[in-house]
């Protein structure tokens, strides 16, 4: 390998400063998976009146369905904007693996979307009456599910990418594979608010990622691939 040639980090690290400067240019648009879920949690605190046991029984997957939800809404964007400025093209001819810029931009696209969803995530358990002794669950499970979600969403993106106005089709594609994921992560705090071990469902949870991890880029990769064909 000549002294010149990029290493996996040094590509990485590019890719990720390029992210951030165009972030930082539409910083306005970053914020808004963050602000769909507080409105989505906030018109269903709303809707449900001032009954504080039904809210608390309900906050899990309230809270699930809106991190979910705006985790769709940001999917399109993920492949979208390199395709059309011809990015993806040199991504494939780039010498370092397509699958790990596929990981470096789904974990900078976890980041600038779900990440400041996680802080926000306090005030959205409190809003809904959650317990506190029940927010460490919650948070681990949301700390495990949305980069999952992050995950298979890159290999729907991918799928998609060569299509137009594929938003629809985005959703139909996702929210089958994403309903595993709703299930277990709600269904985890649901069992320690009823007393139960809420292991079983981070473990499979933490599984999932692990797998997603390894097969997602890939698929992903590959994906791009067929798309540029």
């Amino acid at each position: 390998m000549s002294a010149g040639a990029p290493t996996l980090a040094s590509a990485a690290r590019a890719l990720m400063v390029r992210d951030l400067r165009l972030l930082w240019r539409r910083r306005g648009d970053a914020l808004q998976p963050a602000l769909f879920a507080i409105l989505v949690v906030v018109l269903f605190a709303l809707a449900m009146g001032a009954e504080r046991e039904l809210l608390s029984r309900a906050a899990p997957a309230v809270l699930w369905v809106a991190v979910l939800l705006s985790g769709l809404l940001a999917l399109d964007t993920l492949f979208r904007g390199d395709a059309e400025d011809g990015s993806l093209e040199q991504w494939r001819l780039a010498p370092v693996p397509l699958a790990w810029l596929v990981l470096v931009r789904t974990l900078m696209h976890w980041l600038t979307t779900a990440a400041p969803l996680l802080l926000a995530v306090p005030l959205l358990a409190e809003l809904l009456y959650l317990p506190r002794t029940l927010w460490p669950v919650l948070l681990g499970a949301l700390a495990l599910g949305t980069p999952l979600l992050s995950l298979i969403g890159a290999v729907v993106a991918a799928l998609t990418v060569g299509m137009r106005r594929a938003g629809v089709l985005l959703a139909l594609l996702a929210l089958p594979l994403y309903v595993p994921v709703l299930v277990f992560g709600a269904g985890s705090v649901a069992a320690a608010a009823q007393g139960h071990d809420p292991a079983g469902g981070l473990l499979l949870l933490g599984a999932g990622l692990l797998m997603a991890l390894v097969l997602a880029p890939v698929a992903a990769a590959t994906a791009i691939r067929i798309a540029a064909q």
